[in-house]
């Protein structure tokens, strides 16, 4: 059983078979802008994904401060004579309410984890090693929900409770001491106490593995003199570009400073943001070539072909067909460039994944390509190939039929 293609198609595919070098070249072309569109796509995402989750697998979204001491003037300013204000040095202060602060975090649309925490300096002594620290009272389990710790342990577990700590591998190093040992640690109020080290930890950053040491939330209260008091509340959110539309209202609510990650890390911000912009302006660039080398060709193909348009005009062809032909022919080539270009993209991920790696041997990102990323870069080459097709075709189906024949 034969089966018979319509007549547009039909056409179609005979002007793209006799121009079989510009068919080649434009389907070329489309298969490039595609690759480049899904390759550059993915790599910018994952490359952005890998920087996030190093600068802020480390750290809250969202971190609730008491608000900064300011100096108050006792005395009104005097006509004639030039006042100037220190600044105050801040120290350690608790948050006011920080269980009911907690609270209202808590039933915040979007925050999905709150922890407290205390923290401050203090050395730990190891015989005569001695470091400055940054002390870290927890609770285990709500800070597991901010930080991943677990993911991050070399040896021991997670677990800071009654004398024990879990602290970095570098000062692990620089102190001498292993799982199991123990070591003091004294803060800047001359309280100290022994630990007995339960937990080891890499977090990917040498300066937090050298400062941070973890103990449980009623120690370090204890030792850094805040008995029942907390330092900061963290907050992680879902969506960690939705941070600052988040602190603002708590800020308001609770008068404390509330500041997100998009404050603090502003030039990180700011870097994603370019690069995002660079990849819009890059597919953007890479779409109209592609338009414009599919409108060119075919534009080309009318010219040559006039005699062959005026002949079907003669046998009965309307200008619809006629502008249907074209318009299949730019949707053929961008639906088969979108294919081939989606696998060309995805030879180059593997390549690329293979060849360049981290410091570790781990890849430098995942070589899995998302559905969306190619679903939607074929369904743009489709649609491009077929508006781009719009002039030429148009111009065929004006052709009168005696000129066409003539020329």
């Amino acid at each position: 059983m034969r089966i018979r293609l319509p007549f547009e198609l039909l056409v179609a595919l005979r002007f793209l078979r006799e121009g079989r070098t510009q068919s080649l070249l434009i389907l070329g072309g489309v298969t490039a802008g595609v690759a480049v569109t899904i390759f550059l796509t993915h790599l910018i995402g994952e490359l952005q994904s890998s920087i996030i989750e190093r600068v802020l697998g480390s750290q809250p979204h969202v971190v609730i401060r008491p608000p900064d001491e300011a100096n108050r003037r006792a005395l009104p300013d005097t006509p004639g004579t030039l006042a100037t204000d220190q600044p105050r040095a801040q120290r350690l202060r608790p948050v006011d309410q920080w269980e009911s602060v907690a609270r209202l975090a808590a039933a915040t649309p979007d925050v999905v984890a709150v922890s407290p925490l205390v923290t401050g300096p203090a050395f730990a002594l190891r015989g005569e090693a001695s470091k400055s620290v940054a002390l870290m009272g927890v609770e285990p389990n709500a800070y597991r929900r901010i930080v991943l710790m677990d993911k991050y342990l070399s040896a021991g577990r997670f677990a800071p409770s009654g004398t024990n700590t879990v602290i970095g591998i570098e000062l692990a190093k620089d102190l001498g001491v292993s799982l199991g040992d123990r070591i003091r640690v004294q803060t800047a109020g001359g309280r100290e106490e022994v630990l007995t080290i339960s937990g080891l930890f890499d977090i990917g950053n040498r300066d937090l593995n050298r400062r941070w040491v973890f103990v449980s939330l009623r120690l370090g209260q204890s030792l850094l003199d805040l008995a029942g008091g907390v330092s900061q509340v963290d907050l992680r959110v879902t969506d960690i570009f939705e941070a600052e539309s988040i602190a603002r209202p708590l800020a308001d609510a609770t008068g404390l400073k509330v500041e997100s990650w998009m404050t603090t890390n502003a030039q990180l911000l700011a870097g994603l943001k370019n690069q995002s912009t660079s990849l819009n302006l890059i597919r953007s660039f890479v779409t109209l070539i592609v338009a414009l080398g599919i409108a060119s060709v075919l534009v080309v193909s009318v010219v040559q072909k006039q005699r062959e348009i005026g002949i079907l005009r003669a046998m009965g062809a309307g200008r619809r067909q006629l502008l249907a032909v074209f318009l299949i022919q730019g949707a053929l080539v961008g639906s088969v460039g979108s294919a081939l270009g989606a696998s060309l993209g995805w030879g180059l991920l593997q390549i690329f994944a293979s060849v360049f790696r981290n410091g570790d041997g781990t890849p430098i990102f995942s070589p899995e390509l998302p559905a969306d990323i190619v679903i939607g870069a074929c369904l743009i080459a489709t649609v491009v190939g077929t508006l781009a097709a719009m002039i030429p075709a148009r111009r065929a189906a004006s052709l009168d039929p005696v000129d066409a024949i003539r020329s």
